[in-house]
């Protein structure tokens, strides 16, 4: 058997639209708002009420779609998000348009919980992680890419084409989909599983003290990650006077300097994550809270591109934590970790709605880095979660559930 990569690469170009579409209003919200005649809070709000339902519906529908077939509920998925995002394009309010979004986030959490077993399906014994990392390489050209560019795009021609385009992407990934990936029937253990087996393992789980330090950590950092990133436009505007192409060339480097730290901790992830971690953790601390003051234009850019480089890189140690946690229950510890995830990103953006809604922008930095702060004494309080060494013995626990997986 060898790597499906004609279906790998469709995978991560699905990735790569559901990414870009769940954070494309972080740049183009000051579009958004005068297009529909709302508040840039209110647009904010765009990402809380995605992520909270996401959040809330991923576990029960992953486990009330365990018997229908990977290949048909994944087509199904992407399918869903064609439609949401077409009907957001079009939305003629803002009501519509929340709307609209909400439906994707339905099945964002059931997207995102089959994507890793049907990767896995698609690799030989052994190539497991690399066919993770091919399709996942979607997740982070979204950051760098996707974002900007569709921020770019939005700017020129509105931001109702932008999100347009990437709706066909998703239509060109569906069809893709159809005739590319091969037929994957429900495996018997899924088809064995029930609603209420599901529910409660995914509450067991945090019974698991390494599990529960790393969905703590996820919470706390991302939480104050998006409070800031959410309203990164108004505040790159009011910190260095940044719009329009300026805004873009930030975010796409924002994203570069990211793909790049990705990389460089992707090697080391498997040796050192406590301590690579709690540098992360801190650097973001330390960047972000310079934002705090107006610097102008050259400290705003070297700020935000540190921000981007280490908060950027923090998914890989705690996505790699998610597989480590819990060698024997690995479907529930990465549910739960995803729900944190999500939460974190709608709470984020709530705490940043109510600051700039209450006329306090120049806050969210100082917001953002005290909640880092908080993340990296959790690090250090879980440190058993977040080990300064893994053993040889613990990573081959993991290697070996991710490839039953």
């Amino acid at each position: 058997m060898k790597l499906n990569r004609p279906a790998l690469v469709v995978l991560g170009t699905s990735t790569f639209c559901y990414v870009t579409a769940e954070t494309l209003p972080v740049g183009l919200l000051p579009q958004i708002s005068a297009g529909l005649d709302v508040t840039e809070a209110q647009v904010g709000l765009l990402l809380t009420s995605y992520a909270v339902v996401a959040a809330l519906s991923t576990i029960p529908l992953t486990a009330l779609t365990m018997r229908v077939p990977r290949h048909v509920l994944l087509a199904v998925t992407v399918a869903v998000f064609v439609v949401s995002q077409a009907a957001a394009a079009l939305a003629p309010t803002f009501t519509v348009l929340v709307l609209s979004r909400l439906v994707c986030a339905l099945a964002h959490g059931v997207f995102w919980s089959v994507i890793g077993p049907i990767t896995a399906r698609l690799a030989p014994p052994g190539q497991v992680g690399r066919a993770t990392s091919l399709v996942f390489i979607g997740n982070s050209l979204a950051i760098v890419l996707g974002v900007p560019l569709g921020t770019a795009l939005g700017q020129w021609l509105g931001w109702r084409l932008s999100i347009g385009v990437i709706a066909a992407a998703g239509l060109v990934c569906l069809v893709a989909l159809i005739f590319l990936l091969p037929e994957m029937p429900v495996l018997p253990r899924d088809r064995a599983a029930r609603l209420k087996d599901q529910m409660r393992d995914a509450v067991l789980i945090l019974r698991n003290g390494r599990v529960f330090g790393l969905c703590a950590v996820t919470l706390v950092v991302v939480i104050g990650h998006f409070a800031a990133y959410t309203y990164i436009a108004p505040l790159v505007r009011r910190d260095a006077g940044f719009d329009g192409a300026a805004l873009s060339l930030l975010l796409l480097g924002y994203g570069a300097v990211g793909l790049v730290a990705n990389f460089v901790v992707g090697r080391f992830v498997d040796r050192r994550p406590g301590p690579i971690l709690l540098g992360l953790t801190v650097t973001v601390a330390v960047s972000v809270i310079l934002l705090a003051p107006v610097l102008g234009p050259v400290g705003t850019v070297l700020a935000v591109l540190v921000w981007g480089g280490s908060f950027n890189a923090i998914p890989v140690l705690l996505g790699s934590a998610s597989l480590r946690v819990a060698p024997a229950s690995r479907d529930a510890a990465s549910a739960v970790y995803v729900v944190a995830f999500q939460i974190g990103i709608g709470g984020g953006a709530f705490i940043g709605e109510r600051m700039v809604g209450a006329g306090h922008l120049g806050v969210l930095p100082v917001v953002t880095a005290v909640f880092a702060v908080v993340a990296s004494v959790l690090v250090v309080t879980f440190r058993q979660t977040f080990p300064a060494r893994i053993s040889a013995e613990e990573h081959d626990e993991a290697q070996a559930a991710a490839l039953q997986h």
